[in-house]
């Protein structure tokens, strides 16, 4: 792309980002192929930086995906403990059958351990990533919901 088209799309960038970007954007442009996907694209990106400009130290934070924040041990660890529960009541009631008993037995306190167990995982994991990937943090304490509604739906329903 020859260096004055560079300069003017450049030019189309908000302030703060030319002055932080401006030259090493220039100088790529420049020495890329340039043509009509790398010209739409910066004027895209520009519009995008006017509308929804992404501050400096936001730009440097890597990309956290729903997999990413899903492997961490503070959302892994709930989700783990809710389905290790779920199949215990599961369990207890595929062996032992839908019965009512008068000592809950050692099923209901695991249960009961797990339940409460999950707590104070899934708030610091609220607590950290809520600031840092909203959409994704939603999405697993969204999972998280499912996985313990299952579980009371179960006990409500077998016991």
């Amino acid at each position: 792309m020859n260096a004055r088209l560079a300069h003017l799309l450049v030019r189309l960038y908000p302030r703060p980002w030319r002055e932080r970007y401006g030259t090493e954007f220039q100088a790529l442009l420049e020495d890329g192929p340039g043509g009509l996907r790398t010209l739409v694209n910066a004027i895209w990106s520009a519009l995008g930086e006017h509308t929804l400009p992404a501050r400096g130290r936001e730009m440097d934070r890597p990309l956290l995906s729903f997999g990413a924040i899903l492997k961490r041990p503070t959302a892994f660890l709930p989700l783990a403990m809710s389905l290790t529960a779920l199949m215990v009541v599961l369990g207890h009631a595929a062996v032992y059958g839908v019965v009512h008993e008068t000592d809950e037995g050692a099923a209901a306190h695991i249960w009961q351990l797990l339940i409460a167990g999950q707590v104070p995982l899934v708030a610091f994991f609220a607590i950290n990533w809520l600031p840092q990937a909203t959409r994704q943090t939603l999405l697993v304490l969204a999972m998280l919901a499912g996985a313990t509604l299952a579980n009371f739906a179960a006990v409500f329903f077998l016991t």
